[in-house]
């Protein structure tokens, strides 16, 4: 949509002389109506009384022709004024309606370029009247569009990259066992299976994903223990952190007060920082998992001795398919979503979820809270 000069500037133009027409009416009307009366009255009170008799008529003719000159007068200085006026209105309206109609004319044409695809748009701020009140939001959306739109491309290129590997073994395979140069043996089968299993938990990751991120994940909160939802996670995960060599310590007192939360949600939470510390945790580590009240929470922690977060990566773990090793990551296994979903997650309960680390090499701690039962 274009503005032109038939459009906002011309109507904004004619409502300022609309408004100058009629006060310039106004002031001739009145000043005719009532400039007359007001100087006969003035005139008779000065002239009264000087002469008499004889010199009345005269006084009287005097006074008619005083009269219909000033009236002459009156009304060549009232159009004179008007023209002034006039002019000096269409001026002051053009400048004032170019300074309100320019900003809207840039919001039009970044909308428009936006809508085109060029999110990168901007609008001049100046000022900080309405006008630059709207810019700044309208610059506000657009940036929010645009890191949307560089995430639906991210999220495209990540999910392309994370099925392609699973694919490119099961389409290996496959044709291997079509040729006759891999055998179908119980390794092979397992090897299939796993990759099918990747997959599956892979779709299951996106879909638990999309899920999340429209706020559709069903959450049923109920008040039950911090000890029993940090056992039933660690129960879970026992075997891995065994077969690996690393010692997992579970220090939640059970006198802790109950929250507000839904066990298979928080035992999904838990499983999911757990299992992305047993991923970047080295043999021989150790995973701590603790509790403690913060009024009107309960903060659990999960803290490692692993690889370490440098803190520019601090504030990005919890983006979906967000690496801070990204090599050793896909080395390692894992799409990058699971604190992404454990993050919706402990939203949906009205909690916090964050994350420290003293640098790299120093380990971190993962963190989040819940609110507690009333």
């Amino acid at each position: 949509m274009r503005l032109t000069m038939g459009g906002l500037r011309t109507r904004l133009l004619l409502s300022y002389l609309a408004v100058v027409g009629v006060g310039l009416l106004t002031l001739l009307l009145a000043t005719l109506a009532l400039g007359p009366t007001l100087f006969d009255r003035a005139m008779g009170h000065m002239m009264g009384g000087m002469m008499g008799g004889m010199m009345g008529g005269m006084v009287a003719s005097v006074q008619a022709s005083a009269t219909q000159a000033f009236q002459t007068a009156m009304l060549q200085a009232l159009v004179l004024s008007g023209l002034a006026a006039g002019v000096a209105a269409v001026v002051v309206s053009l400048l004032v309606s170019s300074r309100i109609v320019t900003p809207v004319q840039q919001l039009a044409g970044a909308s428009e370029r936006i809508a085109a695809g060029h999110y990168t748009e901007r609008v001049p701020v100046s000022g900080s009247d309405e006008l630059a009140t709207l810019a700044t939001q309208f610059n506000t959306m657009a940036e929010e569009l645009e890191t949307v739109e560089r995430r639906r491309v991210a999220l495209i290129g990540d999910v392309a990259h994370e099925l392609r590997t699973p694919l490119a073994t099961l389409e290996g395979y496959t044709e291997g066992l079509l040729d006759g140069v891999v055998q179908p043996t119980a390794t092979t089968w397992a090897v299939l299976h796993d990759e099918v299993g990747r997959l599956t938990r892979l779709v299951q990751d996106l879909q638990d994903l999309s899920r999340a991120e429209a706020h559709q994940l069903p959450v049923s909160p109920s008040p039950h223990a911090p000890s029993e939802l940090a056992n039933a996670a660690v129960a879970r995960l026992m075997p891995q952190f065994r077969e690996k060599g690393i010692h997992l310590v579970v220090q939640v007192p059970p006198t802790l007060p109950p929250v507000l939360a839904d066990p298979d949600r928080i035992t999904q939470v838990l499983i999911n920082v757990l299992g992305n510390a047993l991923r970047y945790t080295p043999q021989h580590g150790t995973v701590t998992v603790t509790a403690e009240r913060s009024d009107p929470s309960v903060s659990f922690h999960v803290a490692d001795t692993g690889i370490g977060i440098a803190s520019e990566n601090l504030p990005h773990v919890f983006e979906r398919f967000y690496r801070v090793d990204k090599a050793r990551s896909r080395a390692l296994g894992g799409a990058g979503i699971g604190l992404t979903i454990a993050k919706a997650l402990v939203e949906a309960h009205g909690g916090q979820i964050w994350a420290t680390s003293a640098g790299l090499g120093h380990g971190a701690t993962f963190s989040f809270s819940l609110p507690l039962a009333p």
